[in-house]
C-alpha cells in the first residue's frame, strides 16, 4: 500500500520545469503495480522556487496504458493563482484535461507566497496512482530561519516499503549529524488515511514555534518542523500509522529509519512510546495577520453559509446535491442546482459545515477563535454531528473547488465550486491562452478507448464540459 508522507527539503533554482506524465510499474514497497508517474519517478520531482519567482511548468501527456487514466490535469496546491486562475488544474473546474499526446503550459506567479505545497492530478483520483509531488517556494528573509541550520539537504519519500506479508524490503533512511537543526516539510500525499507522525526520542518543533513529539497529518496538509539531532549518534524509528484497520509498526511497516552520521547501517531499535505532548491542531497561529476577516462574531460575516454533507449508498452529496461536472457558461446556470454557489466580490464569507456521514476527527475546538484561528488550505471537517467553520475573503474573481481532499469522497460527489463574481472574472484573470481555450475541443473528441481505464463514464462527461467557464479570449487584430 503507497502511504505518502514526503519530506522535502532539496533547493534547486528552478522556476520553469517540465512535468512528463508517463506509466511505469513501480514497486515502492516490494509489491509490483502499474502507476502514472511524473518524469518515471515516484514520487514526482521537487519543484523549488524563491519568492517572488515566476512558474513556467508545462504539463506534457505521454501515458500510453489504457487500463488507466490516459487524460490528465495538474494542480499546484496552496497557491493562491490570483488573477491566473485558469491555471489552476482542477480538471472540469477550471480546466478541461489535457489529452493523451498533448500539453499545456501553466504560467503563474506566487508574489506573496512562500512554504511547503505540493502537485498532484486533479483528473478523477489520478493522484492515487502516483502523479504527485513537492512543490516548495523559499523566503531567502525566512523569519524563523534562527530556528535550524539545514534546509537543503533532505528528500525521502515516507512510504510504506514494507507490507504485511511481502518482503522485507529496503526502509527509507534520513541521515543527519549530530548537533545540527533540521527544517523538515512534512506533505501528506494521501489520498485517503490520516496519520500519527512521530520519531523516536525526539521532538518536532513546529515553526509556530511549537514543541511536540507527535503531530498528525490529514490527506493534502503540510508542517514544517525542525528536528534537532541532540541524541546519542544511532539508528532511530521514524513512525508514520495510518487510521488504517489493523494498522501497526510489525517488521518496519509505516517506518523509516532516522540515522546519525557514523551509526552503524542497521534497523533501530528503539522503543514506541506513549506521546507526551502530541500537536493540538488549537495552538497553530499564524505569524502575520492572525485575525479572522470581518466582524468577530459567529453568523456576523458578509455571507454566511451553511452547508450539510450526507451519504447514501456511496455517494456523497452537500445540501442534498452531489457534485458534477459544470456544463454551463455562467456559474449561477450550472447544473445540478446547488453545486455551484456564487459570491459576491470582496465580502467576507463565514462558511459553517456539518457533517452527517463518514467524517474524521477534529480540531477538537468548542469555541470560536476569531483572534488567531488556524489558518490552512485543508482542515477537517470533523466526525458526524460536528461543525467546521472558516472564513476568507472573495477577492480572487473565478471558480474555485471547495471539496474533500480525500480522493474517493470527491469522485463520489463531496465538492461544490465556489464561484467569486463570475462577471468580473474576465477582467480580473490575465489573458487565457489560447492552448487553454483548446483544451476542451481536443478532450471532447476523444472516443472511450482513447481516455482509458473508466473510459465511458469520462466520456459521457465530456460531453457536458464547457468550453466556456471563461470569456472567450479576444480574437486577433485584423489591423
Amino acid at each position: 500500500m503507497l502511504i505518502p508522507i514526503l519530506i522535502a527539503s532539496l533547493i534547486s533554482s528552478i522556476n520553469a520545469a517540465a512535468i512528463v506524465s508517463r506509466n511505469k510499474v513501480i514497486a515502492p514497497d516490494g509489491f509490483e503495480r502499474a502507476a502514472t508517474l511524473v518524469n518515471g519517478v515516484f514520487p514526482g520531482p521537487l519543484i523549488a522556487a524563491q519568492k517572488g519567482d515566476d512558474f513556467a511548468i508545462e504539463v506534457v501527456n505521454e501515458l500510453q496504458d489504457e487500463s488507466m487514466f490516459m487524460s490528465t490535469s495538474v494542480h499546484w496546491h496552496g497557491l493562491y493563482q490570483n488573477g491566473t486562475n485558469y491555471a489552476d488544474g482542477a480538471s472540469s473546474v477550471t480546466q478541461c484535461p489535457i489529452a493523451q499526446n498533448h500539453s499545456f503550459l501553466h504560467s503563474f506567479s506566487a508574489p506573496n507566497q512562500a512554504g511547503t505545497y505540493w502537485y498532484h492530478s486533479h483528473y478523477s483520483v489520478q493522484y492515487c496512482d502516483g502523479l504527485r509531488g513537492p512543490l516548495v517556494i523559499y523566503d531567502p528573509h525566512d523569519p524563523l530561519a534562527h530556528m535550524y541550520d539545514v534546509d537543503d539537504a533532505l528528500r525521502s519519500s515516507m512510504d510504506s516499503v514494507r507490507y504485511a506479508g511481502g518482503p522485507i524490503s529496503d526502509l527509507a533512511v534520513i541521515t543527519v549529524e549530530q548537533g545540527k537543526r533540521y527544517r523538515m516539510r512534512l506533505i501528506s500525499m494521501s489520498c485517503d488515511p490520516n496519520f500519527q507522525f512521530s520519531i523516536d526520542g525526539h521532538n518536532l518543533t513546529l515553526t509556530e514555534p511549537l514543541v511536540v513529539d507527535q503531530l498528525q497529518i490529514f490527506a493534502g496538509q503540510r508542517y514544517s518542523v525542525v528536528l534537532v539531532a541532540d541524541k546519542p549518534v544511532d539508528n532511530y524509528w521514524i513512525r508514520n500509522l495510518p487510521n488504517t484497520a489493523n494498522a501497526s509498526y510489525e517488521g518496519g511497516i509505516n517506518s523509516a529509519i532516522l540515522r546519525y552520521k557514523s551509526a552503524r547501517k542497521a534497523e533501530p531499535t528503539t522503543v514506541n512510546t506513549a506521546p507526551k505532548s502530541p500537536l493540538t491542531e488549537n495552538n497553530l497561529h499564524a505569524l502575520i495577520n492572525p485575525g479572522a476577516p470581518g466582524i468577530p462574531e459567529y453568523g456576523k460575516a458578509d455571507i454566511n453559509l451553511n452547508l450539510e454533507v450526507s451519504i447514501l449508498n456511496g455517494i456523497f452529496s452537500i445540501n442534498n446535491v452531489s457534485f458534477k461536472p459544470p456544463t454551463s457558461q455562467e456559474p449561477s446556470q450550472l447544473l445540478p442546482n446547488g453545486s455551484v454557489i456564487v459570491l459576491e466580490a470582496n465580502k467576507v464569507v463565514e462558511l459553517t459545515l456539518s457533517s452527517t456521514g463518514p467524517g474524521g476527527p477534529s480540531a477538537g475546538n468548542s469555541t470560536l477563535n476569531y483572534v488567531n484561528p488556524v489558518r490552512r488550505d485543508v482542515v477537517s471537517a470533523g466526525s458526524p454531528g460536528q461543525q467546521m467553520v472558516i472564513r476568507w475573503v472573495t477577492d480572487n474573481s473565478g471558480p474555485w473547488f471547495l471539496h474533500c481532499h480525500i480522493d474517493w469522497h470527491l469522485e463520489a460527489g463531496l465538492a461544490v465550486v465556489m464561484a467569486e463574481s463570475p462577471s468580473d472574472t474576465g477582467a480580473h484573470v490575465n489573458h487565457v491562452p489560447h492552448a487553454w481555450d483548446q483544451l476542451c475541443p481536443t478532450f471532447d473528441s476523444l472516443t472511450p478507448s482513447q481516455l482509458g481505464g473508466a473510459g465511458l463514464k469520462f466520456y459521457e462527461e465530456a460531453a457536458n464540459i464547457s468550453t466556456l467557464l471563461y470569456p472567450p479570449p479576444p480574437l486577433p487584430s485584423t489591423k
